[in-house]
């Protein structure tokens, strides 16, 4: 059971229960899957599509279209417009920024089908402030260190930061970082013992894992 605590008290609720905040506005046709929290003032618009075990944070906005899948988590004042999707387990922080217009006019606005699509893969992770410039790619177990300003595209498990971001290293699924250099191209997670490849300029995980003590 979870303690959940509101302006009328304190409401028990089971694992599998929704929770919206009072306060937060759900438009019609918009998906809220199972055991997903969302606190105060939020909105998610029209036919977006939130996953199952997703936590959404204070003053979230969610675009129309939008797909996040299960167990996300948003942290405060973050919002995903449309052509934006994550995938299961990523983890926006704070105040990050997506975008879905290259080159914005207020006066010459773009229709929708200009919008350039932004998939971030599962189980990456968007540090607080980062800006996820439209048209680009955030791969799987990806790490975006805060304040990075993301310019193309992220390999899988790639550990980048700064402005315009580049890439400084290869994170574990855990969030770990990896020692991993071209000399000794396997590499074990002294946390979780997984282990991996580096295969050119890719990382791919290993079926095998060590044990760690």
């Amino acid at each position: 059971m979870l303690k959940i605590r509101n302006y009328q008290g304190v409401k028990m609720l089971k694992k599998k229960e929704r929770f919206i905040h009072k306060s937060s506005y759900i438009e019609k046709n918009a998906s809220i899957g199972k055991g997903t929290r969302i606190w105060h003032f939020c909105h998610i618009m029209h036919d977006a599509s939130i996953g199952n075990f997703c936590n959404i944070g204070q003053n979230v906005f969610v675009d129309a279209g939008v797909k996040i899948g299960n167990k996300v988590k948003i942290q405060n004042n973050v919002s995903i417009y449309r052509k934006v999707t994550l995938e299961d387990g990523v983890f926006c922080g704070p105040s990050c920024v997506f975008t879905n217009v290259l080159t914005p006019r207020a006066l010459f606005p773009k229709t929708v089908d200009e919008f350039l699509e932004t998939m971030v893969g599962k189980g990456a992770t968007i540090g607080a402030n980062a800006t996820i410039v439209c048209g680009n790619n955030i791969g799987k177990h990806a790490f975006i260190g805060a304040g990075a300003v993301i310019t193309k595209s992220v390999k899988n498990y790639a550990l980048v930061a700064g402005n315009p971001a580049r890439q400084v290293g290869w994170m574990c699924e855990c969030g770990e970082k990896l020692c991993v250099n071209r000399i000794k191209k396997i590499q074990a997670c002294k946390k979780c013992g997984k282990k991996y490849k580096l295969n050119k300029s890719t990382l791919v995980k290993c079926l095998s894992r060590i044990s760690v003590k």
